[in-house]
């Protein structure tokens, strides 16, 4: 009984070797498995050039290149439907264009799919958009200090919370100050604080000099305006695009080497208008993260457009927090000095 079963596995073997050494015969005498997929094979070159020319693309039609550039990480999504639509035309065609945009998805994000978390570091950092309408603000003040940030900032704070969150970080972070609806919250002491202009009429950015037992770094704390997408006007995000040139202008004239930028830039770090500040500083996530990090919407994060930037700082370790009841979730960063 036994050798007949390894007779009949032996011949399944030997069939399957011969399909094997018969398929590039066939592939030859079958010329549909070349010229079937020719749509799927343009749509696959499209979304490679998508993603390799994604700066070429004009902002002047509805801040389109911005709005790409937002999702851009998400044009990946695309790459396993045309993958599994090649296999099923059964075109070879297809399912070799379909290597371009891996190939150019691995090259902008590749990077970012290998953890690179390492222990040590002088000072931990973290960032929230508290969301004006939190329903519980105590228990999200207490989340986010659990953190063991040594500083902490909030942003979308309103006058109503602002006692609240106050009072419920007393005791963990003796300095603090609010500007606005931005707050810098500090186990260690703050001096020249000041509100930080960005051309909106009113106070969402703050900087402040923070006395670390390793020396001096300046703080910045910023809530750039939302944007919006529209039928009608595309990416509406031309306020917001002013204020990031203003906060980069304010960094580059900053006179202490070392600077952290902690806020809710509603932008991502491929996001070409955000260049006056992203050109001046490196995002932790991408020198220290794991992943994506994606902030925003909490329920189900898309993109990251909150943000831990540095310069004259090295990254050890960058991470997510649990979300809070805000709409977006909190981050934090281990940094050496």
């Amino acid at each position: 009984m036994a050798q007949a079963y390894y007779s009949s596995d032996a011949r399944d073997t030997d069939r399957s070797g011969s399909r094997l050494r018969r398929l590039p015969g066939r592939l030859r005498q079958d010329r549909g498995y070349w010229r079937r997929g020719i749509v799927l094979a343009v749509l696959a070159l499209l979304l490679a050039l998508v993603m390799l020319l994604h700066a070429q693309i004009p902002n002047t039609i509805g801040n389109l290149g911005s709005l790409t550039e937002t999702f851009l990480p998400w044009f990946g999504v695309f790459v396993p439907v045309l993958l599994l639509l090649g296999f099923l035309r059964k075109s070879a065609t297809a399912v070799i264009a379909v290597l371009l945009p891996v190939i150019v998805w691995l090259n902008l994000f590749g990077g970012l799919l290998t953890g690179k978390q390492s222990g040590g570091g002088d000072l931990t950092v973290a960032t929230h958009n508290v969301n004006a309408d939190n329903p519980d603000p105590t228990r999200t003040a207490h989340d986010v200090a659990a953190s063991g940030a040594q500083i902490l900032a909030l942003e979308e704070l309103t006058t109503q919370a602002v006692p609240v969150y106050e009072k419920a970080l007393a005791a963990a972070y003796p300095y603090h100050s609010v500007q606005g609806t931005v707050g810098l919250w500090s186990k260690y002491p703050l001096s020249g604080t000041k509100p930080v202009d960005i051309k909106l009429g009113w106070t969402r950015a703050l900087r402040s000099t923070v006395a670390t037992p390793h020396g001096e770094v300046a703080v910045y704390v910023a809530h750039l305006p939302s944007v919006r997408v529209k039928l009608d006007s595309g990416f509406t995000a031309s306020q917001r695009d002013e204020s990031a040139d203003a906060l980069g202008t304010a960094i580059a004239g900053e006179p202490v080497r070392r600077v952290v930028l902690l806020g809710d830039l509603n932008g991502t770090m491929n996001d070409r208008a955000l260049n006056g500040v992203t050109s001046q500083l490196r995002s932790t996530q991408g020198a220290a993260g794991s992943g994506f990090g994606f902030s925003w919407p909490a329920a189900f994060p898309m993109a990251r457009i909150d943000q831990i930037l540095v310069r004259d700082v090295e990254p050890v370790s960058s991470w997510s927090l649990p979300s809070t009841g805000s709409d977006h979730l909190p981050l934090a960063a281990r940094v050496t000095l």
